[in-house]
Formats: structure tokens, C-alpha cells, sequence
């Protein structure tokens, strides 16, 4: 949801340059948004619209009978637009958690506001000290053999281990505004995964280090009233399903629809009422 410094966008979704040369790394999340299904899209889009008719049906009515046409186009457009609506805030609450985290003042935002303070009273409860606990923050992770790039929001030290122990988390921040706190997609721990077995990370500079190795793996919802912190599962098993993913998303990218035949086969059943046609 924010603009990494190496993130180009392409007609099949974001792409990473390489600073150091050699083919461009396909995203994370576009890996996702590509190969895994979004079952509760459809329901979701319904719902938005049934809310919208249900909420002024009189008026609705009357626009039905005056500017269908429009009416239309308003109500198949909803969905997206709302959308997104949501990846702008999702995009301006990053940037106002970064600014937390490196103790740079923000703007003014007063939707953002909410998200802020859920978040600076998460780091109260861990007593978070960002100078000794915070190992990296929107930092780009690269794997260059398999090709794909992406950038996490936050690498932190947090006791967590036996006795108290520090650990290194990789933690991702997700806002919603309806949805509560405890939701969970199928995508994310594929997203984390593929986050904490990149090879390398970029500094600033584009010079680069070995990526940080997070032995456990969350995503900080941000809610206007709420939090929750929900450890999710990054294994090797869940691993090899993100680059099963990966293969897909590459391969379709790479099949565009004017590579397919546009008339059957001498043998393909109907070739004949094509042909005649």
C-alpha cells in the first residue's frame, strides 16, 4: 500500500527494478492478487451495493425510472471505488506509522488519526523502545533466483521467547475500517513468507545486506477503535506454496490473450461451422 523507491507499475501489476541490474522482480502482493482466489470479492461488492439501495430505496426507485443508465454505472462502480478509497487510507496510514517509527512528524490527517493512535498504543502495551527494538522498517527484500521482490513494514525485537527472550517478529499492518479486528485472508501468510525467506534487503542507498531472519511472523490489524496483533503460520510448507503461486502469476503474465488462436483447428469439433461462418 505504499510506494517503495524501486516499485514500477506495469500493465500486469507492480514490478521491482533491480538496482543492480538483470530482469525486474514481480511483487509480493502482485504474486497474490494474481494466483490466489478471492472468494469473498463477489459477496463483498453484493453487499456493497445491496447497502447503498437499502439505505435511500426511494431515491434509488426514482433514479431507476429517470437516468437507469447512470444508476447503473453508479452501482457497478461502487465496489471499486470503494476499494479504492481503502487503498488510499491503507497507503496513508502506512506512511503515518513509518513517520511514528523513525520519529518524523506527519501531517495532519484526521481519518488517519484513529489507526494512529491503535498503533502508538500497541507499541505503549510491548513498551517498544524503536531505537533498541526496531530492526528495520519498510524495508525492500529481494530474492533474485526466484525473482520476486517485496516490502515489509516492520522487522522488531519482542520478548516473546522463554523467560522473556526477545525474538524478531516480521509484523505486516492491515487497516479495514468495517471488518473486525480478528479477520484473516488466505493470502497473508503468503505475503509474510515470502518476506522472511527473501535474501536480501536494500538500504536507502540501493546498497543491500543479507534480509533480516524473523523467527516469527504477524499482522497488526488496525482498526479505528481496536488492534490485534495474530501470529500467523510462514513455514517452508507454506513457503513452497507462495512460489507455486509465484509460477503461476509469472507464467500468466507472460501469456497474453492475442498469443492464443483466434480460429479452431482443422479437428476441433465445430472447426466446420467456424469455417462456414
Amino acid at each position: 500500500m505504499t510506494d517503495p523507491k524501486n516499485a514500477v507499475a506495469t500493465q500486469r501489476g507492480r514490478y521491482y527494478r533491480d538496482p543492480a541490474g538483470g530482469p525486474d522482480l514481480i511483487s509480493v502482493t502482485n504474486v497474490t492478487g494474481t494466483s490466489v482466489a478471492k472468494f469473498g470479492l463477489v459477496p463483498w461488492g453484493a453487499g456493497l451495493v445491496a447497502d447503498h439501495v437499502i439505505a435511500d430505496p426511494v431515491a434509488v426507485a426514482h433514479r431507476a425510472h429517470t437516468e437507469p443508465g447512470v444508476l447503473r454505472k453508479e452501482l457497478v462502480g461502487l465496489p471499486n471505488d470503494y476499494r479504492e478509497r481503502a487503498t488510499d487510507l491503507g497507503s496513508r496510514v502506512h506512511h503515518r506509522a513509518h513517520a511514528i517509527v523513525i520519529g518524523k512528524p506527519a501531517p495532519a490527517d484526521p481519518e488517519v488519526e484513529p489507526y494512529a493512535v491503535q498503533l502508538a498504543r500497541w507499541f505503549r502495551l510491548w513498551r517498544v523502545d524503536f531505537d533498541r527494538d526496531v530492526e528495520a522498517v519498510e524495508t525492500t527484500v529481494l530474492h533474485r533466483r526466484h525473482g520476486y521482490a517485496g516490502t515489509g513494514d516492520l522487522w522488531i525485537w519482542l520478548p516473546t521467547g522463554p523467560g522473556g527472550r526477545r525474538e524478531l517478529w516480521l509484523i505486516d499492518y492491515k487497516t479495514s475500517a468495517k471488518k473486525p479486528a480478528t479477520t484473516v485472508y488466505e493470502d497473508q501468510p503468503y505475503q509474510l513468507a515470502a518476506y522472511r525467506y527473501a535474501e536480501v534487503a536494500l538500504l536507502p542507498d540501493d546498497s543491500e545486506m543479507p534480509a533480516p531472519r524473523p523467527r516469527r511472523t504477524a499482522v497488526l490489524n488496525l482498526r479505528p477503535r481496536s488492534h490485534r496483533l495474530i501470529e500467523l503460520p510462514t513455514g517452508r510448507d507454506v513457503y513452497r506454496g507462495f512460489l507455486g503461486a509465484l509460477a503461476n502469476a509469472r507464467q500468466l503474465h507472460a501469456t497474453r490473450t492475442a498469443d492464443f488462436p483466434t480460429i479452431l483447428p482443422p479437428w476441433a469439433p465445430g472447426s466446420e461451422t467456424r469455417k462456414a461462418a
